[in-house]
Formats: C-alpha cells, structure tokens, sequence
C-alpha cells in the first residue's frame, strides 16, 4: 500500500499582523521534524503543500534536513486544494450575529495573544456555526465546499500515484480535518473537537490502496515529545 502523511505546518505567527509566517519555534518543530524523517529512513517520492507561507516554509525547513544529510528530495509541489480555510473571513462573516450573546468577542479577538483560551472558546462558537451552514453568507467559504475543495486535492494525488508511493502533504488543521471527516466518516462537529488537539508539525498517516484510503495514525508527535521541551508543543 501507499502512504500519504499530513504534515501540520509549525507554529504560526499567533496575534501578529501577520499570521500566515512561521515563528522562530515554528521554524524549529519543522527542522526537528525533517530530523526525525531522516532518522527513521522515510523518504518521500513526492512533497506537496498549500500555497500558504506556513505551509511552504514547513516543506522547505523540513525538507533541508535531508539534503544537509545528503539525501535527494522531490521537488516541492503547490497545490492550493491543501491551503487552510479562510478563518479570518469566517470571524468577520459570523461573528456580528452573536455579538448581543457575546458582547466581549470583539475585543478578545483583537487582543487574541493576550486572551488564548476566550479566543478559543469564541472562534469554537464561530466554528460550530459555519459547520452547520445554517449561516452561509456571500463570498465566505461553506464548509460543504471546503471539504469539496480539500477532497478534490487528495483525488488528485490518488489519480497519479501507485500503491508503493510515498508522499509528503504540508497543510493545515483545518484541512486535516476535512480530510479526517472524509476518510472516517466521522461527523464535522467531532473532526473540529479532535482538531483543536492537532499539534504544530504533527503526522498524521493515510494508507492507500487505488481510490482506497484508511486513516494508520493521527496527530503523531513524538519528534517534539522526545525532546522533553514544552515550549515545542505549540496548537496554532
């Protein structure tokens, strides 16, 4: 059988002007996983990644620790099917309609780095309603057709790949997800429980067999554990 590994991009720029760019850490849980690969001898017949900056700069960091080793690598490959859904668009979409329930949601999403766990606790709230589709509005993004775009990707790699392949994918928790409620048919609302718990730079294993593909394992991050740092186990 094939194997395909969803790779999580490293931390992100958390309550920065600019999420979508790695932080030093980020930088850090990349290379250390890209060490690990090589130590365990996995080597990737294809790489590919969103078109997101995290996404790309995790690939590459990862990817250097097998030519610093000597090893060949496949050229990294952009396909946007992989890039995480537009969180920002969802808050600005969803959020006005629950401000008379949530009149704090403004501020705690303005000043995010300083108040995580209310931030989490509103952008869940936001989640559940963008999954139902109850709240769909022009221009945003619906869940149906994040998973849609997400499920068209990993089509795409099936298509031109053979069962002895081994591929590399950088994306994102949300498109994890997506991938997860696909794959095991478990319902949206529980994929988003299971997400929050996805780790920066984690791997999470598909096995393939033609158009066939069974979840091996999720949210591996022994990479970062072994290391017994803390600091390295980062959510966003």
């Amino acid at each position: 059988m094939g194997s395909i590994y969803l790779i999580r991009h490293g931390q992100a720029s958390f309550g920065a002007d600019d999420y979508d760019v790695l932080s030093p850490n980020g930088i850090r849980q990349a290379e250390i996983l890209g060490q690990h690969l090589v130590e365990l001898g996995i080597s990737f017949d294809r790489c590919l990644s969103g078109d997101l900056r995290r996404q790309q700069h995790t690939a590459t960091s990862a990817m250097e620790q097998y030519t610093a080793a000597g090893l060949s690598v496949p050229t990294l490959e952009i396909d946007p099917a992989f890039n995480e859904f537009d969180a920002d668009a969802a808050i600005r979409a969803l959020l006005p309609a629950m401000l008379d329930d949530e009149p704090e949601a403004l501020d705690i999403l303005r000043n995010a780095a300083q108040n995580r766990a209310e931030f989490q606790r509103i952008f869940a709230l936001i989640i559940e309603r963008w999954l139902t589709g109850s709240y769909d509005t022009p221009g945003l993004e619906s869940w149906l057709g994040f998973v849609e775009r997400v499920h068209g990707g990993l089509q795409r790699i099936l298509e031109s790949a053979d069962n002895h392949q081994k591929i590399a994918v950088f994306t994102s928790g949300g498109t994890i997800t997506a991938l997860l409620h696909l794959i095991t048919q478990m319902p949206a609302k529980q994929a988003f429980e299971l997400n929050w718990q996805i780790v920066n730079t984690s791997l999470h294993h598909l096995k393939f067999r033609g158009r066939e593909v069974a979840l091996a394992s999720f949210n591996n991050h022994a990479h970062l554990q072994l290391l017994k740092a803390p600091e390295l186990i980062t959510f966003r």
